[in-house]
């Protein structure tokens, strides 16, 4: 399978589930890597296109990436960030903080 068939597959499970349970509460999460940049929110993009993504989970978020992606994605289509991986087990996913997220953001430690 290539990229475009696994999509089609995707859009093809969204439409049963459409179908057989019209009124069911479906959430919807793309994971993606914080330290792509510019590349998690074309992944969002495409994914958002066939599957109706109702979150983000942004992985590798304790190292140095700031997870400015963080912001583009929600400005940009409007999908918020529901969770954040800081670690490399599950104990290591945490709920987003949008608070605490801008003021990491942002912080510069006085010299």
């Amino acid at each position: 399978h290539n990229k475009k068939n696994l999509m089609e597959e995707l859009k093809k499970i969204n439409r049963v589930i459409d179908r057989e349970y019209p009124e069911a509460f479906r959430e919807t999460l793309v994971v993606l890597d914080a330290t792509t940049g510019q590349n998690a929110l074309a992944q969002a993009k495409e994914f958002n296109d066939v599957a109706d993504i109702t979150g983000v989970i942004l992985t590798k978020m304790d190292g140095t990436a700031k997870g400015g992606i963080a912001v583009a994605i929600q400005a940009e289509l409007g999908i918020p960030v529901k969770y954040i991986g800081v670690g490399e087990t599950i104990d290591d996913l945490q709920k987003f903080d949008s608070e605490e997220f801008v003021n990491a953001l942002f912080y510069r430690e006085e010299e």
